[in-house]
C-alpha cells in the first residue's frame, strides 16, 4: 500500500507505474473516491462538533429551550447517521482501491510484457559438454528409484510426487547446507506456518490479485505459497529500534500453489508442483532507498553463493515491468542451467518492496530523532525444493545413469560421492 498523500501528489507516476507493470488501475477513480471520502469526513466531523455543542447547550438550557434544542439535535442526529453510513460505504470502496494501487517500479526495471522480456544481468559457470545425450531429471530419478511420480499422482493428484531414498536425503542435504551457509550471516531461523489468515496475505500483497493461485480452506483461511508471508506476519504491528535493523530471517515452510494459468507448462517432472518446500530470506530495513538497493544486492549474492558452491551454471535476470508483482519495486530471478532442455530455468527470486508491505502490516521503527517510520521489506529464495534437485540431478549425471553428489553436499550424505541404484 502506498501513502494516499504521495498518490495525490504524483498521480502521473502511479499511472505510469501501473502501465509499466501491465496492471489495470484507474488512479483518477481512486482520487475521485478519496475526494468524496474527505468531503464526507469533513461533513461528519462538522456535524459531530455541532452535536457536541447541542449537548452542552441542553445541559445549561431552561425547560423551554431544552425541548427546542433536543428536537434540533434529533434532526441533526438523523442527518449525521445518514452521512456516517455513506462515509462507511465510501471508505470501503476507497480501501479496496488503495489495496489495488501498484508500487512504482525502479527506473532500472526494463519495459516488457512477460518473463520472455526479462534481461540477463550476468551469468556464471561453465556449461558442461557431455560425451552422451543427457537425460532429463525424471528419467534419471526414476531409473535410480529416488522419485515416484505415478504414486505421487495417485496419492495427491496431478503434479504429485514422492521423493524416496537418496532423493529425499539429497533434499534434506540441500536444506542443511543452505542453513549452514546463511545462518552465520546474521539470519534468525524460523519455521513458520503455511496455514494463514486472510489478513497476512493482504498485508504482503498476495491478495486480492493473487487469489486464484492460492489454496483456500473451508474456514476461509489460505495455504501460503511462500514463507515470506508468515515471516512478515510475525512482525505485524511491531515497532523496531533503528539499531535493530536490518532484521534478517531465514524462514522454512511447506508451500502450496495451484499454478493457475500454467496449464500445459512444465507438466513433466518435479519443476512445477503444487506442494514444495522453501527456505526464504526475509529482511526488514530502514526506509532508505539506497539501503534497500544494497540489501537487495546482498540477498541476491547470498543465493548466487549457494549456486556457486553447488557448482551449477546459472544466470541472473532483471525482471521486466510486466513480470513484477503488485508490490515489487525491483526483482531478480536466478535461473539454473538444465542440460535436458538446453536452457536456463528459474530457481530463485529476489525482490524489494520499499514500505509497500510494511504499511499494510504496520511494521515500523523509531528513527534516531524519535520519529516513527515504516520499515522497508525484502525477500529472496534461499532454496526451493524439489526444484533445485533438478539442477543437481541433470548437471551431475554420469553416462551410466548415476549422479555425482556435489562436493559441498557430501558431508550431509554420509561422505558418499555418488548416487547409484544399488544404494
Amino acid at each position: 500500500m502506498l501513502d494516499i498523500n504521495f498518490i495525490r501528489e504524483n498521480p502521473e507516476l502511479i499511472a505510469d507505474g501501473a502501465r509499466k507493470k501491465r496492471i489495470s488501475f484507474d488512479v483518477k477513480a481512486l482520487l475521485k473516491t478519496d475526494d468524496k471520502r474527505r468531503a464526507l469526513l469533513r461533513d461528519v466531523e462538522s456535524k459531530r462538533s455541532i452535536q457536541n455543542a447541542y449537548s452542552e447547550k441542553i445541559s445549561q438550557a431552561n425547560s423551554i429551550d431544552k425541548a427546542a434544542f433536543i428536537k434540533e439535535m434529533q434532526e441533526l442526529k438523523g442527518t449525521l447517521s445518514s452521512l456516517e453510513a455513506e462515509l462507511k460505504e465510501v471508505t470501503k470502496e476507497w480501501q479496496t482501491l488503495m489495496l489495488s494501487v501498484p508500487n512504482i517500479p525502479d527506473i532500472s526495471v526494463p519495459e516488457g510484457e512477460s518473463d520472455a522480456n526479462n534481461k540477463e544481468v550476468r551469468a556464471w559457470g561453465e556449461i558442461k559438454k557431455f560425451s552422451f545425450k543427457p537425460k532429463d531429471h525424471i528419467a534419471l530419478m526414476e531409473a535410480l528409484d529416488i522419485v515416484d511420480i505415478k504414486k505421487g499422482a495417485e496419492i495427491s493428484g496431478f503434479r504429485g510426487y514422492v521423493l524416496k531414498g537418496d532423493g529425499a536425503l539429497l533434499n534434506f542435504a540441500l536444506w542443511h547446507f543452505v542453513m549452514d551457509t546463511l545462518l552465520p550471516k546474521g539470519f534468525q531461523f524460523m519455521m513458520v506456518p503455511s496455514l494463514l489468515r486472510r489478513e497476512t496475505l493482504f498485508g504482503t500483497g498476495y491478495l486480492p490479485q493473487g487469489e486464484e493461485d492460492l489454496y483456500k480452506t473451508q474456514d476461509g483461511d489460505y495455504l501460503a505459497g511462500t514463507g515470506e508471508v508468515a515471516a512478515m506476519g510475525y512482525f505485524m504491528d511491531k515497532v523496531f529500534e533503528k539499531k535493530d535493523l536490518p532484521a534478517k530471517v531465514l524462514a522454512f515452510s511447506p508451500c502450496f500453489r495451484r499454478e493457475a494459468g500454467s496449464y500445459g507448462k512444465d507438466v513433466r517432472g518435479i519443476f512445477r508442483v503444487h506442494e514444495f518446500f522453501k527456505l526464504e530470506q526475509v529482511v526488514l530495513g530502514v526506509a532508505e532507498h539506497d539501503v534497500s538497493v544494497s540489501l537487495h544486492e546482498e540477498l541476491t549474492a547470498n543465493s548466487e553463493e549457494i549456486m556457486v558452491k553447488l557448482n551449477i551454471p546459472y544466470r541472473v535476470v532483471i525482471n521486466c515491468g510486466g513480470d513484477l508483482g503488485l508490490g515489487q519495486v525491483k526483482k531478480y530471478d536466478i535461473e539454473a542451467w538444465e542440460p535436458s532442455k538446453g536452457a536456463y530455468k528459474e530457481t530463485h527470486s529476489s525482490s524489494y518492496f520499499h514500505d509497500f508491505q510494511t504499511r499494510r502490516l504496520n511494521i515500523r521503527y523509531k528513527d534516531n530523532d524519535g520519529k516513527i517510520k515504516f520499515a522497508h521489506s525484502l525477500n529472496n529464495t534461499a532454496i526451493a525444493t524439489p526444484r533445485t534437485l533438478i539442477s543437481i540431478i541433470e548437471n551431475y549425471q554420469e553416462k551410466d545413469g548415476s549422479i555425482t553428489i556435489p562436493e559441498i553436499l557430501r558431508s550431509y550424505m554420509g561422505s558418499r560421492n555418488r548416487i547409484t541404484k544399488s544404494q
